[in-house]
């Protein structure tokens, strides 16, 4: 297996902030074999973050790299859930004890 990178994104996935990130996770994945994204730390994801994680998702892809969120904050959860992406994207998700409160 080749290198893998972890990138954790800590700003919200919007409009606001899309060209940067864009920018940052295309870097990463050119990098490496594979990109492992934490979003634990995204307080809110619009669908210009939405389009975001599709396009780095198929460009990974076509690319033949591994893509993969390994931590979802409530807001992604909830964004994959709502747009029925979850399966799209094929990573477990982990809720922690504390959000189930």
């Amino acid at each position: 297996m080749g290198t893998q990178n972890r990138l954790a994104i800590t700003e919200d996935l919007t409009i606001y902030h899309a060209m940067e990130q864009k920018e940052r996770l295309v870097a990463a994945l050119e990098m490496a074999d594979g990109l492992e994204l934490d979003l634990s730390q995204v307080g809110e994801i619009d669908t210009a973050g939405l389009q975001l994680l599709i396009l780095v998702k198929r460009e990974a892809a076509r690319r033949d790299k591994a893509l993969s969120i390994v931590a979802h904050s409530p807001a992604v959860r909830q964004t994959l859930d709502f747009c029925n992406l979850a399966a799209f994207f094929g990573d477990p998700v982990v809720i922690t004890a504390h959000e189930q409160r």
